[in-house]
């Protein structure tokens, strides 16, 4: 498995001071205490390249990491605020709509759902924002280690069902583990795959 580059860049509150929009972005995002953290972490083989924390909802942040000087990884705040109050509540929502929405250089979101769970409402609310905003997205299920093989496939069947009800097609779908690093070389070659084909590869104006 290939060592990337990864190297933290800034972390901001209003995604009109991220920086420049000179490289293809990718956001990774999902509900508090989803395993995001562990697997940013994973895909970049920097153990604490993102900060892991028993804590639900401990980023609170758009937290930016430029990978191997050609693209950013965009740690998002999760969607389940876990013991905020509303007013906090609502700002984090407006920064991460405000972000998804406007950031031009946003070319993918990685949406991270717990593979043991049966489909929850938070997730599929936020994942019917995603397709009524036109925002393209990934799903990445975590924690696959947890299940057993059969386990594993019922559930990731169970999920295609329930959203093919509401939708005609489904994203790409990923099953990763952190501890094991399952998922990671997929994940990336499908970022690399997009690169290729972004405005903002590296030697396009």
């Amino acid at each position: 498995m290939a060592q990337i580059n990864a190297k933290f860049v800034t972390s901001n509150t209003d995604f009109k001071n991220c920086p420049p929009a000179r490289f293809p972005e990718f956001a990774f995002i999902g509900r508090s205490n989803v395993g995001k953290s562990s697997l940013i972490n994973s895909l970049t083989f920097h153990k604490g390249l993102a900060k892991t924390s028993q804590t639900p909802g401990k980023t609170q942040l758009i937290n930016h990491f430029i990978i191997d000087e050609k693209w950013y990884l965009v740690d998002l705040p999760g969607y389940g605020f876990a013991k905020v109050s509303k007013e906090k509540r609502k700002e984090f929502e407006k920064m991460i709509f405000d972000y998804l929405i406007h950031r031009e250089n946003l070319t993918c979101l990685f949406v991270l759902v717990d593979i043991r769970l049966k489909p929850q409402a938070v997730d599929i609310e936020f994942m019917n924002r995603m397709v009524e905003d036109e925002i393209p997205f990934y799903i990445v299920f975590t924690k696959a280690d947890k299940l057993s093989q059969k386990q594993v496939n019922e559930s990731v069947d169970l999920y295609k069902n329930f959203l093919l009800e509401m939708w005609d097609e489904l994203p790409p779908i990923f099953i990763t583990s952190a501890e094991k690093h399952v998922g990671r070389e997929d994940i990336l070659k499908s970022i690399e795959q997009l690169i290729q084909s972004s405005p903002y590869k590296i030697g396009k104006s």
